[in-house]
């Protein structure tokens, strides 16, 4: 049996304010061409279908779509949900989905239930743990376990003891969790509720293969245990991760590979780091200017609609800050900065500090303006 492990894919989330379902669209509709070409028998997506509990309706028409691609290309499929996902809404109908190939794996007290597939070896079973908020899991699973560890344990123990009665059944477990010894990047939303929020990978001990979900870099913590990570990259920190998703075969012993398959880029992502004119004019830039672009500014004084400027050459700079080339004076206290000086001095030293230079007489004359009229305020 051949596997496709992907997850995270958080359709509707944009990147900096920018629209992302094309691009998202373009590379998960991709998948349904592996599906035909290594002839997958089942896709598992672990966790974060949408990037909202309540996604807009073009970003359920274009999972929508997807799915509908990956199982016209031959794929059953199996879904959990992650910690962006509302379990309640992604199971709706799921029994009626599941006729038709899509398995929704999406209520706490049922993950022990597995979907169950055959090939020529026999049966393997699928579980899907949603992700599990740990007091409401807690309550749910009748246990006084305490934080991700715990109710992970509780849950893994639960899926083992299922396990023990389906003799020569080989086993996949989906779960949406911070394994100790991941790597996490910028884009993803904390898992901590209360507590620790990493797991011990000894917790899914004992089962085949375990496709995890949250992390969005793809990693390997152990052969049977690893990440897909994101398929689009949603922060910078990303920018160097090689998107891919997992082919995983099963024989008649369990685990006999893994395979990994990389996923095309709709967008590179790229970082530059100058004085402005010298980014808008310098040639050598001319690789990434169709890049989204992240673009640290060196000028001494911060110019003025810095982002409007980069965008005319290049306009998919979607982020900018100001780094003084040389630094910045050492910050002191507040009380400290104002002791001794005038409004106008502590107004001329604040536009100083953010901009990099002091009030030009026009601009120096507009402060005495308004210092004038609150000063006449109070009087009345």
């Amino acid at each position: 049996m051949l596997i496709l492990h992907t997850s995270d894919w958080h359709v509707g989330r944009t990147f900096h304010g920018r629209d992302l379902l094309q691009e998202q669209e373009a590379v998960l509709g991709g998948l349904a061409d592996t599906v035909a070409d290594e002839r997958v028998d089942v896709v598992v997506v672990a966790g974060d279908l949408f990037d909202r509990a309540v996604p807009n309706a073009e970003a359920v028409a274009v999972c929508s779509r997807v799915l509908k691609r990956i199982r016209a290309a031959g794929a059953q499929i199996v879904i959990t949900p992650g910690n962006h996902d509302s379990a309640a809404r992604l199971g709706f109908l799921g029994a009626f989905a599941e006729a038709g190939g899509l398995h929704l794996r999406t209520r706490v007290a049922e993950l022990h239930e597995p979907v169950l597939f055959a090939d020529t070896h026999g049966p393997v079973a699928v579980y899907g743990i949603p992700f599990l908020e740990p007091e409401t899991a807690r309550h749910v699973l009748g246990v006084e376990a305490k934080g991700h560890g715990g109710v992970l344990t509780e849950a893994m123990r639960r899926i083992k003891l299922d396990l023990a009665d389906r003799v020569g059944t080989r086993s996949v477990v989906l779960a949406h969790a911070f394994v100790t010894g991941g790597e996490p990047c910028e884009s993803e939303r904390t898992i901590a509720v209360g507590g620790v929020q990493d797991v011990s990978g000894a917790v899914f001990a004992g089962v085949d293969y375990v496709a995890l979900g949250h992390l969005h870099g793809q990693q390997t913590l152990a052969e049977h245990l690893r990440y897909s990570g994101s398929p689009v990259a949603y922060s910078f920190s990303e920018a160097r991760h090689h998107k891919s998703v997992w082919l995983v075969e099963l024989d008649a012993g369990g685990l006999s590979g893994v395979e990994r398959r990389s996923l095309p880029v709709p967008r590179a992502l790229s970082t530059l780091s100058g004085a402005l004119d010298d980014l808008v004019l310098d040639p050598d830039h001319e690789p990434v200017e169709d890049h989204f672009l992240s673009v640290t500014l060196t000028d001494r004084v911060r110019p003025l609609d810095a982002l409007r400027r980069l965008q005319r050459r290049f306009p998919h700079a979607v982020h900018v800050e100001w780094r003084p080339e040389g630094g910045r004076t050492g910050e002191l206290r507040f009380a400290e900065r104002v002791r001794g000086r005038s409004d106008e001095e502590i107004a001329c030293c604040f536009v100083e500090d953010v901009r990099g230079d002091r009030p030009n007489p026009r601009e120096l004359d507009l402060l005495r303006e308004a210092f004038a009229a609150a000063a006449r305020e109070g009087d009345s």
